[in-house]
């Protein structure tokens, strides 16, 4: 009797309505998909805070440079995005009063990312600006 009742059991509801709409679903998610894609590109580009143009910066400028920044002395708005100066140790010496540094100023566009950066400064570590 319990075999029976195992063969001839007719599928569930459940069954029936999953197999259809799961082609169904997937034609509805890949259409709702799409619409988004296009309401992204749409967006206006996000501006970066003063901190977040501090970080971006260092962490830029050091890919490019290979060496890691000490400090970030300055960083302002501007009307394409933020200026900073960074500054990185060029070259480790003994005493350290004696390594030299650099200052690099760097410029991010509104979103934080570094579009251009120069050196505007050298010295050693130990000297004191004259103003």
């Amino acid at each position: 009797m319990g075999e029976a009742a195992t063969t001839t059991r007719p599928p569930t509801k459940t069954e029936r309505v999953r197999r259809p709409s799961t082609k169904k679903s997937t034609k509805k998610t890949s259409a709702g998909r799409a619409g988004s894609r296009t309401s992204e590109t749409k967006r206006e580009p996000r501006q970066v805070s003063a901190a977040g143009a501090m970080r971006n910066a260092a962490a830029q400028l050091q890919e490019l440079l290979g060496r890691a920044p000490e400090s970030v002395s300055a960083v302002k708005p501007t009307e394409e995005g933020w200026q900073a100066d960074v500054e990185v140790m060029e070259l480790e010496r003994v005493p350290g009063t004696t390594s030299v540094m650099a200052s690099y100023r760097v410029t991010l566009d509104k979103e934080g990312e570094l579009v251009a950066y120069e050196r505007t400064r050298r010295s050693t570590r130990g000297q004191i600006d004259q103003r």
